[in-house]
């Protein structure tokens, strides 16, 4: 057996398997902002996380990877137009996938205003120069790799040049309508799925380990040490951070806070991915504990102080994450491969290593935000960076993509020519008579009243059971959302109170004749008594007729198989 061959094979493999999970974080990224944002732009979120790859597949292929890897000089690599890596195959598709991560970060901080095409023109340039060009500065052999510059995985190359650049077309782009209130006070702007989010945090979550993990593009050499290492640092930073984040928003606004805590694992994952090789678990436990406080914190700031407004968080999670955890490598260093070498501030390794960290966040940040506010300023001349108000207020889906809604079967729809009816049970002959209306049995028309109950959603059963021990069996349900004069329960989303909540409700209606009113009300309000706010209340309305479609029977008559 040719062993070299089966090195060479089983790393090749680590590196394509690494690939494969990379990826799959698009999908990652697309649930958590199409989550964090609102139902009328799900199909344009979607469809941004899609064009970011697949645009920037070929252009970092034409042109990005040849700069990137292309040469050893200190600020750019060269030209390898249309390259082969070499031959290099799995080296090309890795770096693929990580080029495209940094592009699809900016996605979320700028969504619901963005124009379609302005934002393809975006995803293109920095696939092609800006991602690429610091790269080569990190991982290419660069200055910054030179002078010992450490981003093992891309805290600073990836996540922290998509963060800056998220934060520079955001603030180019200006907030969305209803954001800031006339005295500059945001305003919540709740997303329409945190099912959604939190599906795609844990998808980013299992994808990280091939982010991390297989970025020590080896199994054989004593990597396998280093691999799972990585795993276990890359998992501590991400459990601790989340939980801290659960603590944080619970004191701080009364309730832990759902959609921050969701940021906050992913916060973790980010501050972590710099120095994941480098670090043990106290330290990768400790780089947790503060990316949870850079997260909640920074969000604030960038909402409350800074006024950019971000609907997922990017800036802060990748942005203002990314910077800490390279800088914290400098702190927190105790390994280099296998070997123990202390270089962190704690462990007695000076500021030399520390400065270095320092000066490479510094000198990234400098880079996307020169080169990323041309970019932008640039589009917004010439085609338009943002839609029109009209079009955003109605949802970028219809206008930019002529989706009606990304949910078509979750919302009313108009009768179309061709569409199924429901099937009669006893189908009526086309020629048949509309029956002969008929009147009360007593001669006189009965007292007929509507009663209507908004309750919780939790009390239906309950209600339900009340409604029919005393002979009510003719119930209409409706699923509502609304407030009271308490405007709902306080409610808080990433730190900003929420001004009015709309809570979930049911709306029961029924009308009753024979069934005294009276009675209908007091068995509804023993149901749902509890003695606190939200309870409900009760409609009762005059009806002056009602009519049975199938028999024509009128008034009392048209009751009496219905209540």
């Amino acid at each position: 057996m040719d062993l070299t061959a089966l090195e060479t094979a089983l790393n090749t493999g680590w590196i394509l398997l690494g690939a494969a999970l990379v990826f799959f974080m698009q999908a990652g990224f697309a649930m958590v902002e199409t989550g964090f944002t609102r139902a009328k732009n799900a199909g344009n979120i979607i469809m941004k996380n899609l064009m970011d790859f697949s645009l920037g597949t070929p252009i970092f292929w034409l042109l990005g990877f040849g700069i990137m890897f292309g040469g050893t000089g200190k600020l750019i690599g060269g030209l390898d137009l249309f390259t082969d890596a070499g031959g290099d195959w799995a080296t090309l598709i890795f770096q693929t996938v990580f080029c495209a991560t940094a592009a699809t970060i900016v996605s979320g901080a700028m969504a619901e205003r963005t124009k379609f095409s302005a934002y393809c023109i975006y995803s293109m340039v920095i696939s092609a120069l800006v991602y690429p060009i610091s790269g080569h500065w990190i991982w290419g052999g660069g200055w910054l790799a030179e002078m010992g510059f450490h981003d093992f995985a891309g805290s600073t190359a990836v996540h922290m040049v998509g963060g800056v650049a998220a934060f520079v077309g955001a603030a180019i782009l200006g907030p969305r309508i209803g954001k800031y209130s006339k005295d500059g006070k945001p305003r919540a702007i709740p997303g329409h799925s945190l099912t959604l989010g939190a599906l795609g945090v844990f998808i980013l979550w299992f994808c990280w380990f091939g982010f991390n993990g297989c970025s020590t593009v080896a199994l054989t050499g004593g990597a396998d040490v280093t691999a799972a290492r990585v795993f276990v640092t890359t998992n501590l930073a991400a459990a601790v951070a989340t939980v801290a984040v659960m603590c944080i928003t619970w004191i701080r606004y009364g309730k832990p806070d759902v959609s921050m805590t969701l940021n906050g694992s992913l916060a973790g994952l980010v501050a972590i991915t710099a120095g994941c090789d480098m670090v043990t678990p106290m330290g990768a436990a400790a780089i947790g504990i503060i990316a949870a406080f850079v997260v909640v914190f920074g969000i604030e700031f960038i909402d409350k102080v800074v006024k950019v407004d971000d609907p997922v968080g990017a800036v802060g999670v990748h942005g203002l994450c990314g910077a800490t955890g390279t800088i914290l490598t400098g702190i927190f260093a105790y390994y280099t491969g296998n070997d123990v070498t202390k270089q962190g501030l704690i462990y007695g390794g000076g500021f030399s290593f520390l400065g270095i960290q320092i000066l490479g966040v510094l000198a990234v940040i400098a880079w996307v935000v020169v080169t990323m506010t041309i970019v932008f300023k640039l589009i917004d001349k010439t085609i338009g960076l943002r839609v029109s108000a009209a079009e955003e207020i109605m949802g970028l889906d219809k206008p930019e993509h002529g989706l009606v809604s990304a949910y078509a079967d979750f919302v009313p729809a108009t009768a179309s020519v061709g569409a199924p009816e429901e099937a009669a049970s006893e189908p009526v002959p086309a020629t048949a008579a509309v029956p002969v209306t008929k009147v009360s049995s007593e001669g006189t028309p009965a007292t007929m009243h509507k009663v209507v109950i908004i309750t919780r959603q939790s009390r239906f059963e309950a209600l339900k059971n009340a409604m029919t021990s005393i002979g009510v069996t003719g119930m209409t349900l409706t699923n509502v959302a609304g407030c009271g004069l308490q405007k709902g329960a306080a409610e808080y989303y990433r730190g900003v109170p929420v001004d009015a909540t709309l809570l979930p409700k049911i709306k029961l209606e029924l009308v009753v004749s024979a069934i005294p009113v009276e009675k209908v009300v007091e068995t509804a309000r023993k149901a749902l008594y509890t003695g606190h706010i939200g309870d409900g209340k009760i409609f009762i309305y005059d009806v002056a007729d009602v009519v049975k479609v199938r028999t024509g029977e009128r008034g009392f008559d048209a009751l009496q198989d219905e209540e």
